[in-house]
């Protein structure tokens, strides 16, 4: 039997009110969703992420089936799998004769570069719907970045503000005359706080299945599946949102930025996967924090610093992302060609601030933003990682990351490898950040305080070392002055040792084999 729209969803789109499923008709449209090994190995992905996915499409399939709503489920271990999905549409096409396919974007430039092929190969018309799951849609960010040289979130941020209206007021002022409060978000976690648990879930048992499966085939891949306690529904990721409005919120603008030994978690709410998955909508999201201000339950710094995460920093990079693919993830400006180290697939190194935050990636798939900017980033960075290597890496160890947020916030914000197109300036740091930001150096076998010799913490003689060898590049950088004051006031003897220091620390390095997982 033929049917009138075949409608193909995402293991991304675990959204109801998707734009290809708004107009569906139960009774003349099938649903298709397909489990392929192609999405699962492309990278490496952390097996935590895999059994996410794929728990939560399994979860979202029933959904619909018990909305009345025909869905063609295809599993992995189905025996005719095809493992990618231009070859699963065409034999759900021959299964179901469809008038037309009907898809939502992808949120990857590969995935939307081979679905704009899928007319010509099947023989009849698919529409791509626009996502509108997003604040600004990608003519509209098009539009705002037309005619400038660069592109500061900053900015676009305070656009956004005023066209959803999030902590306005209403004579079009900022809730308290201020539009940034991040000097706020930047506090050390004292020893006597101690941060909530996370919200979990006991797996079911079509959860246990897709671990079964997971274990199985992907069982060699970089992270631990087990224990799994990630959200799979709707429902329970709204569970996790709210244990972290009423445990979580209120004290996570003062700790944003802090991280602690063997504390995973802190004050974060750990919703990334369930925003970028479809589990939770982004605008309901940041309408729940700003209630929770409006109530007086959590503080302008925690509220304003949370919404500018989903409302700026999100949809920023989005943005980018669409806007300058694909040479984007081309770009390499500041010639980093060292292969990665070894350590970011094991987590084995004596630097303890990288083997918290590797380790914590393993166990839990998540390390917050300033584990991954100012620690695997700035390592990665300082260290002349390439580019393509880093982001290949972050791609597959984060429960969070698909390429449109990945790719920008890594390449762009944490290696500085476009040039400054995103960010203002490279997030360079020595080990005096790690050490202002957290306890990890208290724990760790180098001395954060020494920039030469052997006990002293690499972050400080590769810092110097990278800023001698990109000087040409970022000298005339107004962000970058300071430094390079300090850097003109050092004698030679002593900049000739540091960078003996850091090229012999380099040497050492062992890099990871190829194709790593």
């Amino acid at each position: 039997m033929s049917v009138d729209s075949l409608r193909f969803v995402l293991g991304d789109q675990l959204s109801p009110q998707l734009s290809s499923l708004a107009d569906l008709d139960p009774k003349r449209d099938v649903v298709l969703m397909a489990e392929v090994v192609e999405e699962c190995t492309y990278v490496g992905h952390h097996p935590k992420k895999i059994a996410f996915i794929l728990s939560a499409m399994r979860h979202f399939a029933a959904e619909l089936s018990g909305r009345g709503i025909q869905v063609d489920y295809v599993k992995l271990d189905d025996p005719d799998n095809s493992g990618s999905f231009a070859g699963e549409l065409e034999r759900a096409v021959r299964r179901h004769r469809p008038s037309q396919v009907v898809v939502t974007e992808p949120g990857e430039y590969r995935v939307l570069a081979d679905m704009e092929t899928w007319s010509d190969r099947l023989g009849i018309p698919v529409e791509i719907c626009q996502d509108d799951r997003f604040f600004c849609s990608r003519s509209d960010f098009a539009d705002w970045a037309e005619g400038r040289k660069t592109l500061r979130m900053e900015h676009f941020y305070r656009e956004m503000r005023k066209k959803s209206g999030f902590l306005m007021e209403p004579d079009g002022k900022p809730v308290g005359d201020r539009w940034n409060y991040d000097p706020e978000n930047r506090k050390r976690l004292p020893k006597d706080v101690t941060p909530p648990e996370p919200k979990s879930f006991k797996p079911d048992e079509v959860t246990r299945e897709v671990l079964d499966l997971v274990e199985s085939r992907f069982g060699d891949h970089f992270g631990d599946l087990e224990p799994f306690w990630f959200a799979v529904t709707s429902a329970q990721a709204e569970k996790v949102f709210t244990h972290f409005v009423k445990e979580a919120l209120a004290r996570f603008g003062d700790y944003q930025d802090a991280m602690a030994q063997d504390r995973d978690t802190l004050f974060h709410s750990l919703i990334g996967l369930y925003l970028n998955a479809g589990l939770l909508d982004p605008a309901k999201v940041c309408r729940r924090v700003e209630k929770a201000y409006r109530d007086g339950d959590a503080p302008i710094n925690a509220v304003e610093g949370y919404i500018r995460q989903i409302l700026g920093w999100r949809e920023f990079v989005r943005g980018i992302y669409w806007l300058k693919m694909p040479d984007y993830a081309e770009s390499n400006a500041l010639e980093a060609h060292r292969p990665l180290p070894a350590f970011y697939w094991t987590g084995e190194t004596d630097m303890n601030c990288l083997s918290q935050s590797i380790g914590q990636t393993k166990r839990q798939a998540y390390a917050h933003h300033i584990q991954r900017l100012m620690v695997t980033g700035n390592f990665a960075l300082l260290a002349g990682v390439e580019p393509k290597e880093v982001c290949a890496w972050y791609l597959a160890v984060y429960a969070d990351a698909y390429e449109w947020v990945e790719l920008p916030n890594t390449h762009g914000m944490a290696l500085h490898a476009d040039g400054g197109y995103l960010g203002s300036k490279p997030y360079a740091a020595s080990g005096k950040y790690i050490q202002r930001m957290s306890d990890y150096c208290a724990n760790c076998r180098y001395d954060v305080k020494e920039t030469l010799g052997e006990t002293a913490c690499p972050f400080n003689a590769l810092y110097w070392n990278f800023m001698l060898e990109q000087r040409e590049r970022l000298q005339d950088n107004p962000r970058m002055a300071m430094p390079y004051r300090n850097l003109a006031r050092m004698e030679p003897k002593r900049i000739e040792a540091i960078r003996r220091q850091a090229q012999s620390f380099l040497e050492g390095l062992e890099p990871a084999e190829t194709g790593a997982s």
